[in-house]
């Protein structure tokens, strides 16, 4: 936030905020209250002086008392030191009153005792309260900060996995092509490198274009069906606008990839089934792959990876906003997505 020019942050804000209120219905009140009492304006006038020794008493309690004594050595001795200022502030402004005031028609020094130990007693009630909210809001500040850097280093943890990930999976692809049909290899390793580009320049972001993360989908699914050929029917349907939505990037590949490790190889006549639907404020991803009898979704150790991993990017980034569906139907195996962009 910034105020002429100079950016302040909210809760500096809100602290410069309370000590103009405060200070001003304190010192301002008394001259506000004896409007047409030209006397009791002359005393308030006077004992203007008594008055601004409250700002020492405050923030001496604010500022050096509860942070160096409450806040490290318990409230025990924050009350004892807090007793010796009140009783050095409140003998201080009799002291001033007898002095400023030296008129013996006015009211005896018991009688400003009751009057200072009021207001004595006003600004330091008035100070503790303060200390214990900044307090609680520094406290839960540095919480909210330490779990966002939790939450960042998770995240960027997760997201390096992605890339190794995915790279091995086509890397194993393109040995295959190699060994099987060496003209094949060619094209696929040229889409790999666009893919690959993508996963290091553009989904370095922590979101990306909606439209990129679809084609780059797309291109996912070209390099299959180039790998595959007729050996696999691969359907891909996209429909809806993905234009001026953001998402974290690589979130969907992880389930196409899934289903290519699991839906394909021994069985029999395999289907690949990826559908996109973009509404407005939604996104709905399924992906469909033909499981065949005996055979299980985790092959090995490394099969998982990808859904673990984007199951709990998913939880961290969109908490309350997707809802996500795992698991068999019939011959299928479907994993179905619903995001709230």
């Amino acid at each position: 936030m910034a105020i002429f020019g100079i950016k302040i942050n909210a809760d500096k804000l809100y602290r410069l905020l309370f000590h103009l209120l405060f200070w001003g219905m304190l010192l301002g009140w008394p001259f506000l209250s004896s409007a047409g009492n030209e006397e009791f304006r002359r005393y308030v006038i006077k004992v203007f002086p008594v008055s601004l020794t409250n700002i020492p008493l405050f923030f001496l309690n604010t500022e050096w008392l509860a942070p160096r004594l409450l806040r490290k050595k318990g409230v025990a001795a924050y009350l004892l030191g807090l007793a010796v200022l009140v009783a050095v502030f409140t003998a201080l402004q009799i002291v001033m009153r007898e002095w400023l005031l030296h008129d013996k028609d006015h009211a005896p020094w018991h009688r400003h005792l009751f009057i200072t130990l009021i207001f004595v007693l006003l600004v330091t009630a008035i100070g503790m309260a303060y200390s214990l909210i900044t307090s609680l809001a520094s406290q839960e500040k540095a919480r909210q900060e330490e779990r966002q850097e939790r939450l960042q280093s998770e995240l960027a943890f997760l997201r390096s996995q992605i890339s190794p990930h995915f790279i091995f999976n086509i890397l194993n692809s393109i040995v295959y092509l190699i060994r099987t049909r060496s003209a094949q290899a060619e094209p696929v390793t040229i889409k790999l490198s666009e893919l690959m580009r993508y996963m290091l320049y553009e989904s370095a972001d922590a979101q990306v274009p909606l439209e990129k993360e679809v084609e780059y989908l797309k291109n996912y699914v070209e390099l299959q069906k180039l790998r595959f050929e007729e050996d696999v029917d691969i359907r891909l349907k996209a429909e809806g606008s993905s234009r001026g939505q953001l998402i974290e990037p690589m979130l969907m590949i992880p389930f196409v990839e899934n289903a290519f490790k699991h839906g394909v190889g021994l069985i029999k006549e395999p289907v690949i089934d990826i559908a996109l639907s973009l509404g407005e404020r939604q996104l709905v991803f399924c992906v469909k792959n033909k499981t065949g009898p005996g055979i299980g979704e985790d092959k090995d150790n490394s099969s998982g990876i990808g859904l673990r991993n984007v199951k709990r990017r998913l939880e961290l980034l969109y908490p309350g906003k997707h809802s996500l569906r795992l698991g068999p139907e019939g011959e299928w195996f479907v994993a179905e997505l619903k995001l709230s962009l």
